[in-house]
């Protein structure tokens, strides 16, 4: 008998909010799949506040409360059954996060989990990536956030390191990325990767995707290294307001999409590889499959 559900998964990160719902058929005997269904998102910034102030500004809690509200009626609406919410480093760094957790939970009943980087990447690895991973290659899986920068290498198609780096996009617009930091993501990227060759790149994030968006190409083929530091010399030649009327960027993605840029051209040099691919694949939607693999851990338990 068809089995259909459906989850909800929430991301709260230094740069936007997210809600994604997902439908889950279950065919007799076959593998499950997997659709998104509805995907919201709410560019609130938590990052500006704490990487700049230390803590959640009063205007942003009730931003986020209001948000959790909504998101709590619309995952009511479409009948879901299970949920996860999860936030990153903007929350995991401010000193009213775990407050502003509880207060969401009375408010709103939506219990938020304060996730590390090692359990982000590890979600994040849980979704498609495995798809695009073949055994005779070498991959840097770079995940760009608002608060953090998430890095695995795949090798004969297992992860062989992953970490995660204090260097995103709200923190570097706010200047609050030290040279140091940037100098110990090098080293680790230089030493995971060395003695390796056939590198590819996997990107994620909303930037990047919005990247591969412009760029026409079809899904599943890589742009190059020398598109992106094309693309990177014409952002840097726009204007904040250019960006926006002339790229057609939404004005919380003009100004950070320079920075992640930035970010993809220094790992992609720093690892030696000439393309990145980019599935569109992120922390919703690995807390998606992550919630699907526990329940089916129990069921077979």
């Amino acid at each position: 008998m068809l089995s259909i559900k459906k989850y909800a998964a929430i991301d709260i990160g230094s740069n936007a909010v997210r809600l994604l719902i997902a439908t889950i058929t279950e065919p007799h005997e076959q593998p499950p799949i997997f659709k998104k269904t509805s995907l919201v998102r709410v560019p609130i910034r938590l990052g500006e506040d704490v990487f700049l102030k230390g803590k959640v500004s009063e205007s942003n809690k009730k931003r986020m409360r209001d948000t959790m509200q909504a998101f709590s009626l619309l995952m009511k609406s479409h009948k879901v059954i299970q949920y996860k919410a999860c936030a990153t480093s903007a929350m995991r760094d401010a000193e009213n996060g775990q407050e502003l957790a509880q207060d969401i939970k009375a408010e709103t009943g939506i219990d938020i989990e304060i996730i590390d980087g090692d359990h982000e990447a590890a979600m994040i690895a849980t979704t498609d990536l495995r798809n695009l991973i073949q055994n005779d290659k070498n991959y840097l899986y770079v995940d760009v956030g608002g608060g953090s920068t998430e890095l695995s290498f795949f090798t004969e198609g297992e992860k062989l390191a992953s970490k995660s780096f204090k260097i995103g996009t709200v923190r570097l617009l706010n200047d609050r990325v030290e040279e140091s930091l940037w100098n110990e993501m090098k080293l680790w990227i230089q030493n995971v990767t060395k003695g390796y060759t056939k590198i590819s790149l996997i990107g994620s994030g909303g930037n990047i995707n919005n990247i591969f968006k412009s760029s026409g190409k079809k899904i599943g083929k890589p742009l190059s290294y020398f598109y992106l530091s094309s693309y990177y010399q014409l952002l840097t030649s726009l204007t904040y307001e250019e960006r926006i009327v002339k790229l057609n960027q939404n004005e919380d993605r003009a100004d950070v999409i320079i920075p992640a840029t930035k970010i993809y051209l220094s790992t992609m040099k720093w690892s030696r590889a000439r393309k990145v691919y980019v599935p569109k694949i992120g922390l919703a939607d690995g807390i998606i499959k992550y919630m699907y693999n526990e329940e089916q851990q129990q069921t077979i338990f």
